[in-house]
């Protein structure tokens, strides 16, 4: 509601005292305190009743308007009751930080404002959102060009002065007002998406409540077809995505509305209407799922074409077909790249290449791009529990040179990391594996199995979510991984537990020496200078190592033996 309909309710006893040019703001809440510093239980937007007992004197008012303001409180109405009248010095305050203030009449009851405004906030503008919803849903049904999730949120913040926003499970800004202020930052974006997987994992009931700077968001769950989000105060519970249906199946795709305010206090029938608006969003996500259809099938053809050794000029036949879709207005054929994705819950064998796929449809989006059709350049497909992307890349010099611009494992779950990370919960995982580019249909398959490799040493890592690119796998590193741990163990203690135990007897720091030295190649100066030693001293630790281990470091097959140990232990 705005400040102004207060005026027009002769019942309230309000009068103006300031801020006529501010009575357009929106009252989203009412909070009665006679504290000094009330911020704390501030979360903006309030209507701030106050009968004046913390004024001692006249250098008490511009403090308490300050931190009202900064609080971005709606207007402040003082009691009449306590001093006769509203002092002077409270008056200047306000204008001076352009707050709304209104004089309560000593017959008027703070409860009765209260009632007022909950009523309306709560009560008669659940007949305004449903108005919006009806809406919305009359413009879906005309067709595409009725709008989207964008519409829908700017009628939420013009009829009802609720700032909110679609977010991908990633954190990824799907849609957004248009002129509702600036953006949520990335930042802020990526926490909420966290905060939401996570108390989806949990099995918390939507929708989640979550405090950040000073604001409150409430995160309800966007569900597509199959699985329709409950409805009533007995339905709502997170954990169930469809009916048999395990979370674990969607908690890694389903979109997400944030809505910048606390929806704690809201009644059940205001909520369900903001369930209703997410059904309407819900269909906005199977329309972009549908508009997939073709790519994903290209995908498809292709991987099938690849993985049974089809002519390299079928495959580049269909790779032509697919260039146009994918980079449409591109002169010429693109080079490519390959992106294998594996999605894994302990205990569980259900293939899960689906979720898989979804979600690396998610990853390899563009956060940059605009427009309707954010992952318009993206196919991928899905065998098994694996999802395969085909990357069109407008342009590569060389391959394997290590210059081509496009996917870069590094770069790819950078941010990412933490949503993924609360969705898996402690008991999932995600790989990935990025091939170089090639240029021709001849290098697709080497591409392919470049990039399952890739993946299989991210899998080898430790941690919920990894990557791991084609450079890594011109390295010894790509070999460690899958050294049995039996192995590693015994290799690594034939080597260094000699050195260790010496180590720990006489803090002789032969372990460290002889990393240093293995680093500095063998170099004598260089090593002795890294770790500030005289060479003789150097010259004797060597020795010390060599006559515990029984190896001779000037041999090259021994140094490589000590530099392996290091590594894998």
């Amino acid at each position: 509601m705005r400040l102004r309909a207060l005026l027009d309710t002769d019942a309230l006893g309000l009068k103006l005292l300031g801020g006529e040019d501010e009575l357009d703001r929106s009252v989203r809440g009412v909070m009665t305190t006679d504290l000094r510093d009330p911020s704390r239980y501030l979360s903006g937007g309030e209507l701030v009743l106050s009968g004046l007992a913390w004024r001692r004197d006249a250098a008490d008012s511009e403090p308490f308007v300050r931190i009202l303001v900064q609080a971005g409180v709606a207007a402040l109405a003082a009691g009449e009751a306590e001093l006769g009248s509203v002092p002077e010095d409270l008056v200047v305050a306000c204008a001076r930080h352009r707050l709304p203030l209104f004089a309560v009449h000593e017959s008027v009851a703070f409860a009765t404002i209260t009632e007022h405004v909950v009523r309306q906030v709560s009560g008669e503008r659940a007949g305004d959102l449903a108005a919006v919803v009806d809406r919305h849903r009359r413009m879906m049904t005309s067709g595409p060009a009725g709008g989207g999730p964008d519409v829908v949120l700017d009628l939420l913040g013009s009829d009802l002065d609720l700032r909110a926003w679609v977010l991908s499970p990633t954190g990824r800004p799907v849609a957004g007002p248009k002129d509702a202020g600036p953006a949520l930052p990335a930042e802020v974006c990526g926490k909420l998406a966290a905060e939401h997987l996570a108390a989806t994992r949990a099995g918390r009931r939507a929708p989640h409540r979550v405090p950040m700077g000073g604001t409150t968001y409430s995160l309800f769950p966007v569900r597509g077809s199959g699985h329709p989000p409950a409805t009533g105060a007995a339905g709502r519970a997170p954990q169930a995505a469809g009916p048999g249906r395990d979370v674990r199946e969607t908690v890694l795709s389903d979109w997400l509305l944030v809505v910048e305010a606390d929806a704690g206090d809201w009644a059940e029938e205001r909520l369900d209407l903001l369930y209703g608006v997410t059904q309407l969003i819900a269909v906005e996500r199977d329309r972009r799922d549908a508009a997939r259809t073709v790519r994903r099938r290209l995908a498809q053809e292709v991987l099938e074409l690849v993985q049974t050794g089809a002519a390299p000029a079928e495959i580049a036949a269909r790779l032509r077909v697919a260039a146009p879709v994918l980079l449409p207005g591109l002169g010429a054929a693109p080079h490519w790249q390959v992106v294998v994705a594996r999605v894994e819950w302990e205990d569980d064998e259900t293939e899960t290449g689906q979720v898989a796929q979804t979600l690396l449809e998610e990853i390899l989006v563009d956060p940059l791009a605009t427009g309707p059709e954010h992952s318009d350049r993206i196919a991928v497909a899905h065998t098994g529990g694996e999802a395969v992307a085909l990357v069109p890349l407008p342009a590569v010099s060389t391959e394997h040179d290590g210059s081509e611009a496009g996917v870069l494992a590094d770069a790819l779950l950078e941010s990412v990391r933490e949503p993924l990370s609360a969705g898996l919960d402690g008991d999932g995982r995600v790989t990935l594996g990025v091939s170089a580019a090639v240029h021709s249909a001849e290098g697709l398959r080497g591409a392919l199995e470049e990039a399952r490799h890739a993946r299989r040493v991210a899998a080898a890592r430790a941690g919920r979510v990894c990557a791991a690119g084609h450079q890594e796998l011109a390295s010894h590193v790509l070999l460690l991984p899958f050294v049995p741990d039996d192995v590693r163990r015994a290799f690594t203690a034939r080597l260094l537990d000699p050195l260790r135990d010496y180590d720990r007897r006489h803090r002789a720091e032969l372990i460290p020496t002889l990393e240093a030295f293995l680093d500095s190649d063998g170099s004598w100066t260089r090593c002795a200078t890294r770790l500030h030693l005289h060479v003789n001293t150097l010259r004797y630790r060597v020795g010390r190592i060599e006559q515990l281990t029984g190896r001779d470091l000037s041999r090259l097959e021994d140094k490589l033996d000590f530099f392996l140990a290091l590594r894998m232990s």
